[in-house]
């Protein structure tokens, strides 16, 4: 064995018994590095004679390539090696059950709030959603609730303390009548001149807030209230779309609907709305679920609308009652503690 056969022998050895890449890169320093001993042979060629020069230095090249293809070889062994310990430290359990990811799904409330908006939308209601932070005037005077009013007394409890540009207090609704106003105003502006006025018809879904809180009762809740104005639109009317309600959101004809007077600013007359059911869990019970009323001529001025033209009803619905109703919840706290125990029943 010559010299570059030794000096190839040598590299391989210390390279093979570099235990890291790290270790590896000195020893190749030592072969190939600046001052590496194939680099002090090649230095070494100008010390020969020009005869010599080509066959030593053809040889020196050959045992430098032999030497960094021995070098590529180690490095690919230990990243290889390296490689297999990280999958081994990593390595999954194939027989070990999957990690499903949890699936969603809509809350009741929510449930009932996209029931009642379909069931109004096929008898021609549009859904109109406004801003949950209204004016004191939004709230209450355009609704023929004045200052100082006592039908205001459970209601203007939720400040902002803060005004409008109109210098007018803010508070959170306490009822989604406030958009009823806003979409009225609207469709006034819209159709202003046009003889006959087009027909108002349509529901505001959303939260609304009251110093309340019991089993039946929350100081935020959620509420659907409705409008049908016309030139002729009357209370029979109102006990159509509400039977048709009730008929077709707790799927029975074995129902009964009643309509008990009672007082509210913006109607006039007003009445409460009261249904039973002749079968089932609650059969025989009257129960309580919306109110409702003839529209006030004050109201329907603060549409922007002639009283004398445009009549017709508005009803309140509370969604999370009928929610109650639909699931058989007797305790209105639990739609809101975010037990999933509870929420996952209903999914």
């Amino acid at each position: 064995m010559n010299e570059l056969d030794q000096l190839v022998s040598s590299a391989q050895a210390d390279f093979d018994a570099a235990p890291t890449p790290a270790e590896l890169e000195n020893a190749k320093a030592r072969f190939l590095g600046k001052a590496g001993r194939v680099t002090e042979l090649l230095k070494a060629l100008g010390t020969l004679p020009v005869e010599q020069k080509k066959a030593r230095g053809a040889e020196i090249n050959q045992a430098k390539a032999r030497i960094e293809a021995g070098l590529q070889a180690c490095r690919e062994a230990l990243a290889q090696a390296e490689l297999e310990a990280q999958l081994r430290a990593e390595a999954l359990d194939v027989t070990l059950p999957g990690r499903l990811r949890g699936t969603g799904g809509m809350h009741p409330v929510s449930r009932t709030m996209e029931r009642i908006e379909a069931i109004f939308a096929s008898m021609g209601f549009d859904v109109a959603e406004g801003p949950e932070i209204e004016t004191d005037w939004m709230s209450f005077t355009a609704l023929n609730n004045p200052e100082n009013h006592p039908a205001r007394s459970m209601q203007d409890t939720f400040y902002v303390d803060m005004k409008d540009a109109q210098g007018r207090w803010l508070n959170l609704r306490p009822h989604t009548s406030p958009m009823q106003v806003r979409y009225a105003r609207m469709h006034a502006a819209r159709h202003a001149g046009k003889h006959p006025m087009p027909e108002i018809r349509v529901i505001a879904p959303g939260r609304v807030f009251r110093v309340d809180s019991d089993a039946t009762h929350s100081p935020m809740f959620h509420q659907i209230e409705g409008l049908w104005l016309g030139a002729n639109i009357a209370f029979k009317d109102l006990k159509v779309v509400f039977a048709s309600l009730v008929r077709e959101f707790f799927e029975t004809d074995d129902f009964d609907v009643r309509f008990r007077p009672s007082f509210f600013p913006f109607t006039e007359p007003s009445a409460e709305i009261d249904i039973r059911f002749g079968s089932g869990p609650l059969a025989g019970r009257w129960l309580e679920v919306a109110g409702s009323g003839q529209v006030h001529p004050n109201v329907v001025r603060n549409f922007g609308l002639d009283p004398e033209q445009q009549i017709g009803f508005a009803f309140g619905i509370g969604a999370d009652r009928f929610a109650m109703l639909r699931y058989g919840i007797d305790d209105l706290r639990l739609m809101f503690d975010g037990d999933l125990r509870f929420l996952k029943q209903f999914n």
